[in-house]
């Protein structure tokens, strides 16, 4: 099998950017921007001196703010080359300029919004092809935070109330970007306790593997199937390989799921995972972990 030569780095959101306010809506600790920093880790991986990073806010309702905080936050890094490709709906991505920037550039970071909005644009273009291409064919890193991660695998949660997650038919699955295949990934999982409606994803689908991300937390995913985790908090690994007993598809709509024998696994930094085994494979020092 031909692994691809990139890296993708999904985010659980909230990662640190070293600002204390995004529009009111996040606050920010300062402290571990350069000791932690998830977006360090990506600048690590980028193959360039001086390089081209490309922003892609289209999962948020919010895309001029949140470029703004990413541009700033690179620019902190080093990355001086810092662009927004603001685009908004599918007419957008076939926008010349957007084709050639995307081609040119020597990183993508997508931010967190609406991960629906995501699949729905860029499902299908020309625009995902060639991001596709890229990643498969060249060193190329691909972040991704909250919405931009948990679009990343095949498979995507894009709705599922956590408090009622335990009930069948309340965890919504669609089709991801599929840079990940058999892989569900969710994100700011700890804060807002979603381990039920991940574990609910992988009962219906105990082929693939659960990924749940806590926030400024993330999986440095190389090779397509070494994760390394990264960041402040912990990572969340649901196998449901080995499932016996499950009753979700007997079960009335909104009735209590029952799985058994499902596998969990917790991971923190510098832990490695292998998703074409689904074994833990210890720990090693991350990239960039001190200054």
């Amino acid at each position: 099998m031909e692994y691809p030569k990139g890296h993708l780095i999904a985010v659980g959101g909230a990662e640190d950017k070293g600002t204390d306010l995004e529009k009111g809506i996040m606050q920010r600790n300062r402290l571990n921007f350069f000791e932690l920093g998830i977006l360090k880790n990506i600048v690590s991986l980028i193959d360039a001196k001086d390089p081209i990073v490309e922003v892609i806010t289209t999962a948020s309702s919010i895309p001029d703010e949140v470029a703004e905080n990413y541009i700033d936050a690179f620019s902190k890094l080093g990355c001086n080359k810092v662009g927004h490709l603001r685009i908004r709906n599918r007419e957008d991505t076939a926008i010349p300029e957007y084709i050639e920037r995307l081609k040119a550039c020597n990183c993508i970071m997508f931010s967190g919004g609406n991960q629906l909005r995501l699949s729905s644009i860029f499902g299908g273009t020309e625009f995902l092809d060639i991001l596709k291409q890229r990643y498969q064919e060249e060193n190329f890193p691909i972040g991704g935070t909250s919405a931009g991660a948990m679009a990343m695998s095949s498979t995507m949660i894009y709705e599922g109330n956590a408090a009622l997650a335990h009930q069948k038919g309340e965890v919504k699955i669609t089709t991801g970007l599929g840079f990940l295949q058999n892989v569900i990934i969710d994100t700011h999982f700890d804060k807002r306790g979603r381990f039920n409606r991940l574990a609910q994803a992988v009962a219906a689908q105990p082929g693939a593997i659960g990924i749940g991300l806590g926030e400024d937390t993330g999986v440095i995913v190389s090779e397509g199937h070494n994760l390394t985790a990264i960041g402040s908090g912990s990572v969340v690994i649901i196998d449901g390989k080995n499932i016996e007993y499950n009753n979700i598809a007997d079960i009335k709509f909104g009735a209590p799921i029952s799985v058994e024998n499902i596998i969990v696994h917790i991971m923190s930094k510098g832990d490695v995972y292998n998703l074409a085994t689904r074994k833990y494979e210890g720990s090693e020092i991350i990239i960039n972990d001190e200054d």
